[in-house]
């Protein structure tokens, strides 16, 4: 995994920050929170907190204190220690893209399918700039809806070995994955431990947490498995229209949702969520890549650290329809400030198309290019006197070249970024190579990866036992 050591980016002065402080803390008790589940109320009326049927008046210092117990970092195991990884500190992870319906594929724009979601599990496997799959990559619509998150994660145990994220449609869903994640590690006590599977959690905003959602929260927390508590906030229609004031927002909603996590269970790991963007004002769809999203990017990762959290947020978005200009401007627009705020979770990394309708095949390589760049960007440059090849400038002397250099000779192969997808070829070699373009170069590669892709070895006694439990659940669900 990506360990960024560069500066951060912040843009909040003190006084802002404590402007911003007040604003949540006016929200959470003078507006309240709904969670549309009673057992989260209960706990919070016996923490001694007001409520008024399903809405929650909190006490802000009360907030902070339950904030307060949830770790700074922690690890995640992954079936293949390899790809263990932690969270927090200057530590990033990325995974895939997640929630679509569709797929791109060259120029097919279709329904996503069960074998999508296991091609895009290969591919994340395949990649190392990659360290999880994540979760529902896409949505397959040819399995059936009562069961599908049975085979989604059976397929990201089984096609990949890195962390991955869990069901969050029910209860009963998030209990099927626990279940599973304890086949598959041994026991209930080794995830306790060292958790494996981390989920989303959306707050349906404004300011309300949802059954299905809480009732998911409920049984990870239980269990021990990190959740990320995630505002979903685009400017105009979940949230007022200004910067600071979706902010706001978005700290009432995350403080929140931790708050009832620690009630859960003190001590669960956490993960502060940030999905923070716009409309277009003129049409009233969602906009992606926006500077407004990186601004507000920024200042979450600044407002996470003051509040000593982990946090979530970034990605590849876009708005674009193809695999185009825009789709890579759009989502270097949101990957970069990732970078520079230093997020500790990345969803979205590889392959979100058309407002995150649509997992696409080649921009899934596109954005594998774009992360690898940038993780060889916010490298540090290691200064020595050596670097500095004087022995170089001895042996080449005045108005000579470098090319034949004995420094060059020892380090052409590996001194610089070599990409996978992008071409310097001249016009005449990039003719006779088929005239390709970039989604066309990225087809290529896609397909030969999953062309030459082998799955990681997997015990035959625990695959059998995922297999029985699989059929199991799936006949008790009537599927």
């Amino acid at each position: 995994m990506f360990i960024n050591t560069m500066p951060r980016y912040e843009i909040l002065s003190p006084d802002a920050i404590a402007v911003l402080d007040r604003g949540w803390r006016r929200i959470v008790s003078e507006i309240g929170v709904q969670f549309a589940k009673p057992e989260a109320v209960e706990l919070f009326a016996k923490a001694g907190q007001k409520v008024d049927g399903e809405v929650v008046y909190l006490d802000p210092d009360f907030v902070m204190e339950q904030v307060a117990k949830a770790p700074r970092e922690f690890d995640m195991q992954a079936r293949n220690p390899a790809n263990n990884v932690h969270i927090g500190g200057d530590h990033m992870v990325f995974s895939a893209v997640y929630g679509s319906p569709f797929i791109r594929e060259g120029d097919v724009r279709r329904d996503a399918t069960l074998q999508d979601f296991r091609n895009l599990a290969a591919l994340s496997q395949s990649f190392p700039e990659l360290d999880s799959a994540g979760g529902v990559i896409c949505e397959p619509n040819d399995a059936p809806l009562d069961s599908r998150h049975l085979d989604m994660i059976y397929a990201l145990q089984t096609v990949t070995d890195k962390i991955y994220m869990g069901n969050v449609v029910s209860g009963p869903n998030a209990a099927d994955t626990i279940a599973m994640t304890e086949i598959l590690f041994g026991s209930r006590e080794s995830i306790e431990r060292t958790p494996a599977v981390v989920s989303l959690i959306n707050c349906n905003s404004p300011l309300r947490w949802d059954d299905r959602m809480l009732d998911a929260q409920f049984e990870y927390n239980a269990a021990a498995q990190p959740v990320i508590l995630t505002p979903f906030l685009l400017m105009g229609a979940m949230s007022p229209v200004t910067i600071p004031a979706a902010l706001v927002q978005q700290l009432a909603e995350a403080l929140s949702g931790i708050a009832l996590a620690q009630l859960i269970r003190p001590g669960c790991p956490v993960i502060f969520g940030s999905f923070l963007s716009n409309i277009d004002m003129q049409s009233g769809s969602p906009s992606f890549g926006t500077p407004e999203s990186a601004l507000g990017l920024l200042c979450t990762g600044q407002l996470a650290r003051h509040y000593g959290l982990p946090f979530r947020t970034g990605g590849g978005l876009n708005s674009a329809q193809v695999p185009d200009a825009q789709a890579a401007y759009e989502s270097l627009m949101t990957m970069l400030p990732t970078f520079l705020a230093g997020a500790n979770f990345v969803m979205h990394s590889a392959g979100w198309l058309e407002g995150g309708l649509v997992s696409c095949y080649e921009k899934f390589i596109i954005d594998i290019e774009i992360l690898r760049q940038l993780k060889v960007e916010f490298t540090p440059l290691e200064i020595t006197e050596e670097s500095l090849a004087f022995g170089a400038h001895e042996e080449v002397g005045h108005g000579g070249h470098f090319l034949g250099a004995a420094h060059t000779m020892e380090r052409f192969r590996e001194c610089f970024y070599r990409p996978i997808l992008s071409s310097t070829a001249n016009f005449e070699r990039w003719l006779r190579l088929g005239g390709k373009d970039t989604a066309a170069r990225a087809a290529d590669i896609w397909k030969s990866r999953l062309d030459s892709f082998t799955p990681p070895p997997l015990d035959d006694a625990i695959r059998a036992d995922l297999d029985d439990y699989v059929t199991r659940r799936r006949r008790e669900l009537g599927d």
